[in-house]
């Protein structure tokens, strides 16, 4: 049962209570951008000594570039897990130390099935690391495994959030700062919320005055501007970022990418806008475009200080 249907229930949530001492460790793990330099120590700690990874292949593939995870000549060819996850036998692979780590793809539609293999390999003993993209609290995977823990009744699963660096925050230090005053974020996936409630907050943020950053863009991206534009000016300066922290290891385009605009103009930028990986910025009134010698940033004031009021 949750804390909040405990309350209504009259119960008393006792928070401080220890999990059993044979019992593991659930860890929702952002890994920001993915890259070894924009991971937290935690996250990489947590994962180098997880019993179970959960990651998909491209994580796997970031993991392995500082030795996070074990290289793939790891894998124990005459060793195996002996559970079959959503249709994904373990890898079982050899830490330089000797010790043994369980490695398991996760994938799109098998959610599910993975969140329940991790549950009773935490209730066997085994840490587990389920790995996130940006920071699990953004879009990520925190609030399913609390579902999932809800439906199965997994509330004896200790369950621990590590954070990450959302594309918002990597996106922005890319930028400069457009994010130094008040901002929000919106995703524009349609698969759990309907377009009216999404335009409903589209509007809600352009007319107070936040500075937006839209993601899962690949989705009306188009159509979100359109609402955007009909309550804020076309001129307030814009942004589009791809695969920020990625560098080189880019999938949506090229390579890492930002390309400063207007909302007018974002609709020009459709061949800069290239997946799953593509974040817009949207600035305000006082957001506006700064240059030194080398570059172009995006700079958004906090409050219109000045330089005395520091």
């Amino acid at each position: 049962m949750s804390s909040e249907n405990r309350e209504r229930a009259g119960m008393k949530s006792d928070v401080t209570t220890a999990p059993p001492d044979d019992y593991g460790t659930l860890y929702v793990v952002g890994i920001g951008p993915g890259l070894p330099h924009d991971m937290t120590q935690r996250a990489s700690d947590v994962i180098r000594s997880a019993d179970t990874v959960i990651a998909s292949n491209l994580y796997q593939e970031f993991l392995r570039k500082d030795g996070t995870l074990p290289p793939k000549s790891a894998a124990l060819e005459d060793v195996s897990d002996d559970s079959d996850v959503a249709d994904e036998a373990g890898t079982v692979l050899e830490r330089p130390d000797g010790s043994r780590q369980t490695l398991i793809r996760s994938s799109m539609g098998k959610q599910v099935e993975l969140a329940r293999a991790a549950f009773e390999r935490v209730r066997d003993g085994e840490d587990v690391a389920h790995v996130s993209g940006g920071d699990p609290n953004v879009y990520g995977k925190s609030d399913l495994m609390f579902t999932m823990a809800e439906a199965d009744d997994a509330d004896d699963v200790p369950i621990e959030i590590v954070p990450g660096v959302t594309a918002a925050l990597s996106g922005a230090a890319n930028l400069g700062a457009p994010l130094s005053n008040d901002f929000c974020t919106i995703s524009l996936s349609d698969k759990w919320r309907g377009w009216d409630e999404i335009e409903e907050k589209l509007r809600a943020a352009a007319i107070s005055g936040f500075v937006v950053v839209l993601y899962n863009c690949w989705r009306d991206y188009e159509r979100a501007v359109e609402v955007l534009r009909e309550e804020r000016a076309d001129d307030v300066p814009a942004a589009i970022v791809n695969d920020a922290g990625r560098g080189a290891a880019g999938r949506n385009l090229d390579d890492e990418t930002e390309t400063i605009t207007t909302l007018g103009e974002l609709p020009a930028h459709s061949e800069e806008v290239g997946g799953m990986g593509s974040s817009i910025v949207v600035g305000t009134h006082e957001t506006e475009v700064w240059g030194n010698d080398y570059r172009d940033y995006l700079v958004t004031p906090r409050g219109g200080r000045d330089v005395e009021d520091f």
